[in-house]
């Protein structure tokens, strides 16, 4: 294992003998040892035996030259410096229900669900991470508003004295506007639930009753209109698409429920509540809130022309939304006797082994005793002998109670005379040392003798195979009452894999720098990195700041790491997979919590992202002009341009782009020239993509495309909506 990026201090290796020496050596012996040996020629069957121990004494000295690398890793192992496990993938997963229930109904935590199985391919397992609750949900008031407001205070109730309450907690009466006789944007009506109800991350469906057309003049394919949810911060989305409004933008435009043209019909609206709902006063209100929003209508085509009505509301949960992690969990394992001796180790069946949550510990049960609940440590450096302590490797699932220490008590009794000679009388009047007796010391207590060793519950699995594409989660592992379907309507994200011994030796420097302790800007980028466990790929803390911090603050720039398999099958990285999910955050930020210095407070962000397409014309050599050629060179092409433009595997040197690093044309001209069957190149053109509120603007790029230099990265993905795909024509 050869360190080429560590220092390279001038050393000598420990028996530096070659080859050439050895036989030299063993040559100028015979004489002495066998003097009768007259034939010195090459040919001569004793020199090529000479030659052959030669040989083998050569590859032992190479052998025994490696082993200050081996001390290496034994300082690191000194240091406590272990290898980082891998880190699971996370995302959210979304129980449907068969039907609605006329009850609360609580999923608890555990449940596993899959990707398909496939012959080459094993399923991957997600575990939901806690309890879903899927309340009974009843609207307590329905307002409507003129304006938007961030927080809403002119509000008109239009149940008072007009709609009329049923049992099953629907709503029906007079036919009502929702929005202004004549519709101005920012018109919007609330709906607002009775707080009582779990129903956080619940799947509602609402249902409306109306009479159609009464929408006239919008397109019922994409209605100019925006459902919210209050999460306690902000006005959260919660269509996922539009397919998902039965009423198509209130105008009921299904000619297939009633054959009457002007027959009252109901539809139902598909939303998906934030995990995090809270009950809330506005004006004089107070109830979980929802909003849909008349909002500006799509290009070439018009609004409302006249308000939507309606003349009943009611709403049911048909399903749950919760996080969910990747890994399997696995309960109760038996792990073996103890013996009574110090040290002892056991292995638990299935690594790595993710980090232990509050109710994953060891459960020792002594002989005709009461079970005992052990406490996990990261090592024995401050364990007593009474202390019920064990440690286990992450990656390796090994587990290991205490050791004891043995030391001759000749030390003791030298340390005794140091110290009276120090104190200046120089003489010594303790007795002889007790060369055969012992000084031990136990660090953490030990299971006695028969004890049943236990382990309650631990989680394993991670890796960057975890971050699966969206829609891909379909198969309940077991199944689940009144569950009829699952689905993950988001990709997974921040899956990495293990630490490798070269990435700890690089990061063992950085360690001893910053000791654990948050000062410097360099300081906060290990530091976030260390947090992630793996599931931040780059981190900058603009070094403009003063100590790190500008008024107080420190802003820390993240790039999460996403799934990049879509790469070779010609699909970049979408920006929406670098978003910067809520429990990495928090994950991040309790950890800098207890390294940073007193006042100062750390903001996390994600860089602006420059999306860059390529325009050219590649000419190929004759022999390369076929079909299955040319396609086979569009596709080479396209992959190394979405290898090369993105900012995980992207740039020079294919460990990402670098914040604020230029692309130039040359290095497109450059990428393209190493593909075998590329003749030359026509003009290539460079357009840059950045994000202007919500929308994407391309322009055009003339010589280079530089990203901002502090926050900006070099990111490339293919959508049509985006316009970012790579433009390439074979001639």
């Amino acid at each position: 294992m050869e360190f080429d990026f560590l220092p390279n201090l001038p050393k000598s290796n420990l028996d530096d003998r070659t080859f050439k020496d050895l036989v030299d050596e063993c040559i100028l012996r015979i004489p002495r040892y066998c003097p009768e040996w007259t034939n010195y020629n090459a040919s001569d069957p004793g020199i090529t035996l000479v030659e052959l121990f030669a040989w083998l004494t050569d590859q032992m000295l190479l052998r025994f030259n490696q082993v200050p690398r081996r001390n290496y890793v034994a300082f690191l192992e000194l240091l406590g410096i272990r290898l980082q496990p891998p880190a699971p993938a996370r995302t959210e997963v979304t129980l449907y229900l068969a039907a609605a229930l006329p009850s609360l109904y609580q999923i608890p935590a555990g449940k596993e669900v899959a990707t398909e199985r496939t012959e080459t391919e094993e399923a991957i397992v997600f575990t939901t991470d806690q309890p879903l609750s899927i309340g009974v949900p009843r609207i307590r008031h329905f307002l409507t508003a003129e304006t938007l407001e961030e927080r809403p205070q002119l509000l008109r109730d239009r149940f008072s004295n007009l709609w009329t309450q049923a049992s099953n907690g629907s709503w029906e009466g007079r036919e009502q506007p929702v929005f202004s006789d004549r519709p101005q944007q920012g018109n919007c009506f609330y709906l607002v639930f009775e707080p009582d109800q779990p129903l956080e991350g619940n799947v509602l469906a609402i249902t409306l009753r109306g009479r159609p057309a009464g929408s006239t003049g919008i397109n019922p394919d994409r209605p100019p209109r925006h459902w919210e949810a209050w999460n306690g911060i902000r006005w959260q989305p919660i269509l996922r698409r539009n397919a998902d409004d039965g009423t198509r933008g209130f105008s009921f435009d299904d000619v297939s429920q009633q054959q009457e043209l002007n027959a009252v019909r109901e539809a139902d609206v598909i939303l998906h509540l934030p995990q995090h709902w809270p009950s809330t006063y506005f004006s004089t209100y107070q109830g979980r809130w929802l909003r849909c929003v008349y909002t500006e209508p799509h290009t070439v085509q018009s609004g409302y022309s006249s308000s939507p009505t309606f003349m009943g509301l009611a709403t049911r949960s048909i399903g749950g939304t919760v996080n969910a992690s990747q890994c399997t969990l696995v309960q109760d394992e038996l792990l073996g006797e103890s013996d009574g001796t110090p040290g002892q180790t056991f292995q638990l069946q299935s690594r790595p082994i993710l980090p232990r949550l509050a109710e994953e510990h060891l459960l020792v049960t002594p002989p005709l005793g009461l079970p005992q609940v052990w406490q996990e440590v990261s090592n024995f450096a401050e364990s007593g002998s009474e202390d019920r302590h064990y440690t286990i490797d992450s990656l390796t699932g090994q587990l290991q109670f205490g050791p004891l220490i043995r030391e001759p008590a000749q030390l003791k009794e030298q340390t005794q005379i140091r110290a009276q000679t120090q104190q200046g009388n120089g003489i010594y009047l303790g007795g002889e040392p007790a060369a055969m007796q012992v000084m031990e010391r136990q660090y953490g207590a030990i299971p006695p003798r028969g004890s049943v060793i236990r382990m309650v519950a631990y989680r394993t699995g991670g890796g960057r195979r975890g971050n699966v594409q969206a829609g891909t989660l379909r198969i309940l592992k077991s199944a689940i009452p009144y569950v009829a379907s699952v689905v993950n309507h988001e990709a997974a994200r921040n899956g990495a894999d293990a630490e490798s011994l070269e990435d700890a030796v690089i990061r063992v420097p950085k360690l001893l720098r910053t000791r654990d302790r948050a000062v410097t800007p360099e300081d906060f980028e290990l530091l976030t990195l260390q947090a992630g466990d793996g599931a931040v790929a780059q981190v900058r803390c603009p070094a403009r700041q003063t100590g790190g911090a500008t008024n107080g603050v420190v802003n820390l720039f993240i790039v999460p790491q996403a799934d990049i398999s879509g790469i070779e099958r010609g699909q970049g990285i979408s920006p929406d997979q670098l978003a910067l999910s809520p429990p990495l955050q928090e994950k991040i930020l309790a950890y800098l919590d207890e390294r940073r210095l007193l006042g100062i407070q750390v903001r996390l962000q994600e860089p602006e992202y420059v999306g860059v397409a390529v325009q050219t014309e590649v000419g190929l050599e004759p022999e390369y002009n076929n079909p299955q050629s040319r396609q086979e060179i569009l596709r080479r092409l396209q992959v190394s341009l979405y290898q090369f433009l993105n900012p995980l595997t992207g740039g020079v040197k294919g460990e990402g782009w670098s914040f604020g690093c230029p692309v130039y044309t040359s290095d497109i001209i450059a990428l393209f020239q190493r593909t075998p069957g590329v003749r030359y190149l026509g003009t290539v053109l460079l357009f840059e993509l950045r994000k202007q509120g919500q929308t994407w603007v391309r322009s055009l790029a003339s010589n280079g495309l530089v990203a901002p230099g502090s926050h900006g990265l070099i990111c490339s993905w293919a959508d049509e909506h985006l316009r970012s795909g790579h433009a390439i024509s074979l001639i």
